[in-house]
């Protein structure tokens, strides 16, 4: 097995059992944020690039994201701030990026419903994620907060998936994290024996690499 962990709070290396490629073994999901840095555009604009480059269905990119840049929109920022959970709240307020994650149900060539809308949504997250990781960044996806809330504030149609908040910057000082996050964000990045997830030709026929 790979060993990358390190101490190193901004650089928390996943411990992979062959390698993998950089941007994923960095990447991870930080509560601990930098108040104090705000990102540049062209930043910002690479992390939505990354999503737009993601595949989808058809080509549908039934992704919409929306942006609030502290530096840029402070009010948009804030009330996206106000619509996540109030323990998110407590960590996301030093992200200088916020964004919301939804999604088109339906594709747009013959109105039909996309059942693989969440799935492709899902896959742009991630390039915003290792995006962020290549660049020096991290990305904390959250499932806490109030759909409903940010619905209204946002003006967000009915019938539009509103899946996730993401909370993007630079990895700041755990000492100034608040005292409920702290013991997490210290701890070892662990993941399941790729057995138990990964299967072999059938169901629970776990995958072995010997």
């Amino acid at each position: 097995m790979t060993n990358n962990m390190t101490t190193n709070n901004a650089s928390k290396l996943a411990i992979t059992a062959t390698p993998v490629d950089e941007s994923i073994a960095k990447r991870w999901s930080p509560r601990a944020f930098d108040p104090t840095k705000v990102l540049e555009k062209n930043q910002v604009l690479g992390l939505l690039e990354a999503a737009r480059w993601a595949p989808s269905c058809f080509g549908e990119e039934p992704w919409r994201f929306i942006v609030c840049d502290r530096n840029v929109d402070t009010a948009a920022w804030e009330k996206l701030l106000s619509c996540l959970a109030e323990k998110n709240q407590l960590w996301a307020r030093n992200a200088p990026l916020l964004m919301l994650a939804t999604s088109v149900p339906t594709f747009t060539h013959n109105g039909k419903h996309n059942r693989w809308s969440q799935y492709d949504l899902g896959a742009a997250s991630e390039n915003v994620c290792l995006q962020a990781a290549s660049m020096g960044l991290q990305a904390h996806q959250m499932g806490g907060f109030d759909g409903d809330k940010a619905r209204a504030a946002f003006g967000i149609p009915a019938d539009i998936d509103i899946m996730a908040a993401l909370a993007v910057g630079y990895v700041g000082a755990i000492a100034e994290l608040h005292e409920d996050f702290r013991e997490s964000e210290e701890g070892v990045r662990a993941r399941k024996p790729v057995g138990e997830c990964f299967y072999a030709g059938q169901w629970a026929v776990a995958y072995n690499p010997k």
